[in-house]
């Protein structure tokens, strides 16, 4: 009799817990489209590039509509103008250079003025300071502890400035391509991470000295690139931000959010835009995976 009470009391569970589930369909309409910035200008020799998209819907997987026909300028704070243009109508916005003269000077602010549609947008942002990275080293280990393969992990070396805040961001290269998934967005806040102990003018710490390894670690012969970017604050937040937002997922996740931009609008009723615009001193370092360079 016990047994069949319960059995009947599943029953009647498994019923009642139907009955409460709710098909949701799911409606997101597709709004007006934004335009969308991405625009990092340094302070290295070559041409300087801003790229200008459309937003397009949420489940919408296909490649961002192309921006064209806007007027794009940057302007400093010393009064030197910078014209880009898309010549091949394809969104990137380029100014070369003559010769070997650079856009990007520590210390200058820049501001960028979009015209497009019939808007304009602004943004402006410091370029900071950015120390220089000592070396690069690696050590034989193995890929992980219950792995029989080995292979080389790098370590960079660089110092934080002493004085006032810093940020910045790293960013590595294997072999000539970029690390870019999302736990490859690497920022520092002097030599450590944001809220942690006083490291102003101190080396950065190990976790981000060993944050330029793949998953498969390197190999002998490989090439490995390793490139210092100085950030502004709101910088430094937006890609704290973006980084939280495209890693949020899993039982603890939290209500999606609009990442900040600094792309703003001249009409406070005209359409927003999306992005970020960043003036980054950059400085690099590159080797390879040689016997010579692995420490014992």
């Amino acid at each position: 009799m016990k047994h069949t009470r319960y059995y009947v009391l599943t029953i009647l569970a498994g019923i009642t817990l139907a009955s409460c589930e709710t098909v949701i369909d799911a409606r997101l309409d597709t709004g007006p489209a934004q335009l969308s910035v991405d625009g990092t200008l340094t302070d290295q020799p070559g041409p300087q590039t801003i790229r200008l998209t459309q937003t397009a819907g949420y489940f919408d997987n296909s490649a961002p509509p192309v921006a064209a026909g806007a007027t794009v300028v940057v302007t400093d704070n010393t009064g030197k103008t910078y014209a880009f243009t898309d010549s091949d109508n394809d969104g990137y916005y380029t100014w070369t250079p003559a010769a070997k003269d650079t856009l990007g000077r520590i210390g200058r602010t820049y501001r960028l003025s979009i015209t497009y549609q019939g808007d304009t947008y602004t943004a402006s942002s410091r370029m900071n300071r950015v120390p220089a990275i000592d070396s690069i080293i690696f050590r034989k280990e193995k890929i992980n502890p219950l792995s029989a393969t080995e292979g080389y992990q790098a370590e960079f070396f660089a110092r934080d400035f002493r004085g006032a805040t810093d940020y910045y961001r790293v960013k590595y290269y294997r072999n000539g391509v970029l690390a870019n998934k999302p736990s490859d967005i690497i920022t520092l806040k002097d030599a450590s991470f944001s809220g942690s102990a006083d490291t102003d003018g101190l080396v950065f710490i190990r976790p981000f000295r060993q944050s330029i390894n793949p998953d498969s670690l390197y190999a002998l012969n490989d090439s490995v690139k390793v490139e210092l970017q100085s950030l502004t604050v709101e910088a430094y937040d937006f890609w704290q931000q973006f980084s939280q937002q495209i890693t949020n997922g899993g039982l603890f996740a939290t209500p999606p959010a609009n990442v900040p931009t600094n792309i703003v609008n001249t009409n406070p009723n005209g359409r927003q835009a999306t992005g970020f615009f960043i003036a980054s001193a950059v400085r690099t370092r590159s080797t390879k995976v040689t016997e010579s360079a692995v420490r014992r």
